[in-house]
């Protein structure tokens, strides 16, 4: 969940009900911190959003002070869900020019109020974030020929750029890049970071002599052994909600060498599955059963003392090195990823991402 207001602090302040007066909407803007003034009815539904410019354009139209407000609010304003995070919200206040953004649910309830001052001013992290982005993506078949995965578009933007900013979301504004295919593709899309809010430095791996999922984390740790803090490491192809803070304070918390960001996986068996007794005698038939799980969901916390264990311009995995921690006795957790998850491995992940059914 992103950082808003709420009406348990100082959201009240910005909101008047729907018999306002023009009056009490400019003292509500004047004292309440923001420049608008929230207009819900008594179901707490957001009816419209008033600035102090609509005001000031009402009066100069031969509105008076005590005229209701509502009838100069816009009752069309632009929303965001509980859902979306910051990097939606500041989407929309770049591209219509605003600086606030109300947070309403599927009902029309106020939920909260983003501003560009919060998302502007949040805290950064000392964290610094890897993504891999340097697969072919071959089971996408033709539509990576001359395009590389991470620049697939969903909603108007790339998978690599949904990843980057939610990790500016959290605050990690020092974003490493691993590429190999089509590598100056993504640099020329991404450039320096800069116009997402974060700065990008590429680590480049030979095309022909792929790394695999964890090699480009040795050459991380060539390049940059200063690093003291965990890293977060993702793959390039996932479309996910989550808390790269939350993530860190979890991996701190148990004091890991490396955390899995997991989630649940069910799947069910499509035959009668045999239980057998020694001598192979069947000893019970279970039809179709369900297998439930927890898998990795191609994102990690890292420590500085993993990284050291990656061998340099080696191909190297992440089981390689969960397991080469689990076998030196160091932590290895498990953090729990609750939000829808997928994985933009095939055509039809793909148009599930993009809210298309499967052609």
């Amino acid at each position: 969940m992103t950082r808003t207001m709420t009406f348990d602090d100082h959201l009240g302040a910005c909101c008047i009900g729907t018999g306002a007066t023009l009056r009490e909407a400019l003292q509500t803007i004047d004292q309440g911190g923001s420049s608008i003034a929230l207009v819900i009815d008594d179901q707490s539904r957001l009816v419209g959003v008033l600035t102090d410019g609509d005001v000031r354009r009402a009066l100069l139209a031969g509105a008076d002070l005590g005229d209701p407000a509502r009838d100069v609010a816009n009752t069309t304003p632009r929303t965001v869900s509980p859902d979306e995070g910051r990097s939606r919200a500041l989407d929309l206040m770049r591209s219509q020019r605003i600086t606030e953004v109300p947070v309403v649910d599927a009902e029309g309830r106020l939920q909260g109020l983003h501003t560009l001052t919060d998302i502007v001013g949040r805290k950064a992290l000392p964290n610094v974030a890897l993504i891999m982005a340097g697969g072919r993506g071959t089971r996408l078949g033709n539509l990576t020929k001359d395009t590389p995965k991470p620049l697939m578009t969903v909603a108007d933007r790339t998978i690599i750029e949904w990843i980057i900013l939610g990790l500016v979301d959290s605050g990690i504004t020092s974003i490493y890049v691993s590429v190999a295919y089509l590598a100056e593709k993504i640099e020329a899309h991404l450039g320096d970071g800069s116009q997402l809010g974060c700065t990008i430095t590429y680590l480049h791996e030979d095309p022909e002599t792929p790394l695999n999922t964890a090699g480009a984390l040795g050459v991380l740790h060539h390049e940059r052994p200063d690093l003291a803090e965990p890293i977060i490491v993702t793959n390039a192809d996932l479309m996910v909600r989550y808390s790269a803070a939350d993530l860190l304070a979890f991996h701190a918390e148990r004091g890991a060498t490396v955390t899995v960001a997991a989630r649940p996986y069910t799947h069910q068996i499509p035959f009668g599955v045999l239980e057998l007794e020694p001598g192979r005698r069947v000893r019970e038939v279970v039809e179709k059963p369900t297998i439930e799980c927890e898998i990795s969901s191609g994102i990690y916390a890292v420590s500085p003392e993993a990284l050291a264990m990656v061998p340099y311009l080696t191909p190297y995995s992440m089981p390689d090195l969960i397991q080469a921690c689990i076998a030196s006795s160091r932590t290895v957790s498990a953090w729990p990823i609750e939000s829808d998850w997928i994985d933009v491995g095939t055509p039809t992940d793909l148009a599930k991402a993009k809210g298309q059914s499967p052609a």
